[in-house]
């Protein structure tokens, strides 16, 4: 989906308590209008890049889970820094993947300007006043993997729920 050479990239919290590094191009990144979402970070939308779990390595301080919500009703548990409470990371129930994809707040990298979202999910609930680019792709709800992802990123999430199951 995304253009630009995404492989390693640093990330952290607000106090700096918390540092990551990425290791691989994620899937795809979202930008997610749902009203959990908002209500979730204060915020009009939340910007998520989902990245292999395996593909990001935690180099600095430790987080503190929470259980919270979503649309599908599955959860998600959020990662968040003990010190200043900044959601860094959350793992969603994604068709099988709970703890394999880590959705990176990409608000919390280094270098957000590098993660544009690849598809607005969720745009029924989006507020009024969001103006979505021209020819963005934009979903009322959720997508289809198989049609969204790009074939090479499709093929390497079937390969992660493969390893899962086993």
């Amino acid at each position: 989906m995304t253009s630009t050479n995404f492989n390693q990239h640093e990330g952290g919290c607000d106090c700096g308590h918390v540092r990551y590094k990425t290791v691989a191009a994620p899937f795809i990144v979202h930008c997610c209008h749902c009203k959990l979402c908002q209500r979730q970070t204060g915020s009009a939308f939340v910007i998520n890049a989902l990245f292999e779990a395996a593909s990001v390595e935690l180099i600095h301080g430790e987080i503190a889970e929470i259980t919270s919500g979503t649309p599908t009703g599955q959860g998600q548990t959020i990662a968040r820094c003990p010190k200043c409470k900044t959601a860094v990371w959350s793992n969603y129930f994604m068709g099988g993947i709970k703890k394999g994809i880590r959705f990176i707040r990409v608000g919390t990298l280094d270098d957000p300007n590098r993660h544009p979202p690849d598809v607005h999910i969720f745009t029924t609930t989006k507020q009024r006043w969001v103006t979505l680019p021209p020819g963005a792709h934009v979903e009322d709800t959720f997508y289809d993997y198989e049609t969204t992802w790009s074939p090479e990123n499709f093929k390497r999430r079937e390969e992660l729920l493969a390893q899962i199951a086993t």
